[in-house]
């Protein structure tokens, strides 16, 4: 049964890659044929403008984006597998904060940590210490916390901001799930550039009123923001340069952004059911949810 849904997950990928380069061969094509009309459209400044913004995002993410990959690649490489387990004790109580501060440690992307903490359950870790990990990993890692400080410059408390929320949220889901979450999980760049393309649209298209609207009312702005992170799906590496170029919204409602994004969306979504099973995503995403956006709240009156 393991052989067969590993070459299904091997043949899924396949298909995935094969679709993501035809993706980009089409987008080039388009680009060359259709060069005298995007020329045109470019000399208009409300395209101009995003594209001024769609670029300027892209660029600086980018580096991290790959730095990101690089470094969990790496790590998927050279770090024997039972290593990570016998990191963690026996007791759930105790195995999910160091699991939660373990992620600071594995630099990668939130679809990365869904496998690792897969062979966490497999190897014999408590469940909930390995659905801590999957959650903290992409959040509270070096890559991340950088990116965070070059996106907010001369801002560190939002760098410290994202790091407390993002431990104090995996920590709660773990727990929580420790208590009452079901144990038997075994049975059970292209987001970049659209990130990069919503927040561009969302600061030209959108009537200013709008956005005024909803970033002056305190809730809303954080509701807004966080299901945002959820629907734009965009790797922890460059969201918070999306975050930052969204400056009409408070410094809370956009660390609500970058605490909710790792930690849930609609490509982890998926990928949590095909891996742990459909009753666990239905189960588990509205628990990080709630939890991603009330330790927000929380960091962001106190910090921010």
């Amino acid at each position: 049964m393991s052989v067969l849904r590993e070459n299904g997950s091997r043949e899924l990928q396949a298909r995935r890659t094969d679709v993501g380069i035809g993706v980009v061969v089409l987008v080039i094509v388009a680009a060359a044929v259709l060069r005298p009309a995007l020329e045109d459209l470019l000399d208009r400044p409300a395209v101009a403008h995003w594209a001024t913004i769609f670029v300027s995002i892209a660029v600086q993410a980018m580096p991290f984006l790959v730095l990101g990959v690089t470094i969990s690649a790496a790590i998927a490489a050279f770090v024997p597998a039972g290593f990570l387990p016998r990191l963690l004790p026996d007791q759930p109580a105790l195995a999910v904060p160091v699991a939660a501060l373990a992620g600071a440690a594995l630099p990668g992307c939130e679809c990365g940590s869904v496998p690792i903490a897969r062979r966490l359950v497999s190897r014999g870790a408590p469940a909930a210490a390995a659905l801590t990990f999957l959650l903290s990993a992409p959040a509270i890692n070096p890559v991340v916390l950088v990116a965070t400080a070059v996106a907010f410059p001369g801002q560190p408390e939002v760098v410290g901001a994202r790091f407390l929320a993002s431990l104090l949220a995996a920590t709660a889901v773990g727990l929580v799930w420790s208590r009452f979450g079901q144990h038997d999980l075994l049975q059970a760049g292209g987001f970049l550039i659209i990130g990069a393309a919503t927040a561009a649209t969302l600061q030209t298209a959108v009537p200013r009123s709008v956005l005024d609207t909803v970033s002056g009312s305190t809730v809303l702005a954080v509701v807004a923001l966080a299901a945002l992170a959820v629907l734009m799906a965009i790797c922890s590496e460059a969201d918070a340069f999306i975050a930052a170029s969204l400056t009409q919204f408070s410094l809370t409602s956009r660390l609500a952004f970058m605490v909710v994004g790792p930690m849930v969306d609609v490509k982890l979504i998926a990928l949590q059911a095909g891996t742990f099973g459909g009753r666990f995503a239905l189960r588990f995403a509205p628990l990080t949810f709630a939890s991603a956006v009330a330790s927000s709240v929380l960091v962001g009156w106190w910090l921010l």
